[in-house]
């Protein structure tokens, strides 16, 4: 009668579902595909802020928390997204006084990397492929193929730089110019975070910013990253008591009633064409470093 009546006592004995009480935990946060600001129609793997805002939010929570491991697997992706995510972990980890571990798994190159380097210290496995510290730009130029067709392009502009790098218009040599200028800034801006990162570790000398990406066995020599070994390994090591717990994030509604499908075949054209114009961007991000 008194557990019925006063429920916070029953509660007070009855250990919940998930309650570890004051054993230390580790919270693992997985930095799985592209780096973009959006998914796109065609579901998939992709790392933004937002996605991951209360991801991270979970990950710092636990009373117990003495450490938060990134699980990086990424090519890489928009430069601005990598930036605000690695701004949100530093953060959190300000906040909650825990040191952040990154573990490189098959890739962490470009800003794959840029969100390694969020943490205090980073590992890898041997095989792994780190690195691409540099910018790349991709595009097509489809300008002879609509003429081949007869198909003429109509575009009218107010300002005379709003329509550079337009793929139906024959290439001009300011805008590549300008396109180089503005890849140097955001190379500098990458190289900055390395070295704010990474500090004395890097070794002295090597040409570590032009954009080349090594295996893990390399990267240690390199100090781009400080050790070889897997989450579980080092994370048992150096956290023999801590509970390793994955932190994810919560599934769209649709998602968890087993229905993320369903909308897709009333899906327009447009949108199909579209998403499988992103798959194979994404596709070739990958490929770029043969997976």
């Amino acid at each position: 009668m008194d557990a019925l009546r006063f429920p916070d006592r029953l509660a007070a004995r009855i250990p919940w579902p998930g309650d570890r009480g004051d054993k230390p935990v580790v919270s693992l946060v997985r930095l799985q595909g592209v780096i973009a600001s959006s998914a796109g129609p065609v579901p998939r793997a992709v790392i933004n802020a937002a996605v991951l805002d209360k991801t991270f939010e979970r990950a710092f929570a636990p009373e117990g928390l003495v450490a938060v491991a990134l699980l990086v697997n990424s090519p890489g992706g928009s430069p601005t997204q990598s930036a605000l995510v690695a701004d949100r972990i530093r953060g959190l980890a300000a906040e909650r006084k825990v040191p952040v571990l990154a573990f490189c798994e098959d890739v962490a190159a470009s800003g794959g990397y840029w969100l390694a380097c969020t943490a205090d210290e980073i590992y890898a496995h041997a095989t792994s492929l780190v690195g691409s510290i540099g910018v790349i730009s991709a595009s097509f130029g489809l300008d002879g193929l609509i003429e081949r067709f007869g198909v003429q392009r109509r575009l009218y502009t107010a300002g005379t730089s709003k329509s550079r790098l337009d793929p139906f218009l024959p290439e001009k040599a300011e805008d590549v110019e300008w396109l180089r200028r503005l890849q140097d800034q955001l190379h500098e801006m990458f190289r900055e975070w390395v070295v704010s990162r990474r500090g004395d570790r890097l070794q002295a000398g090597a040409e570590l910013f032009t954009g080349e990406v090594w295996t893990g066995s390399r990267a240690v020599e390199l100090g781009l990253i400080d050790g070889l070994g897997t989450a579980r390994a080092v994370l048992s090591e150096r956290f023999p008591d801590a509970e390793q717990v994955p932190v994810e994030g919560r599934k769209p509604l649709l998602a968890r009633l087993g229905l993320a499908g369903a909308p897709a075949a009333a899906a327009p054209a447009a949108d199909i064409l579209l998403g499988i114009a992103q798959a194979a961007d994404i596709r070739a991000s990958w490929a770029r470093y043969g997976l």
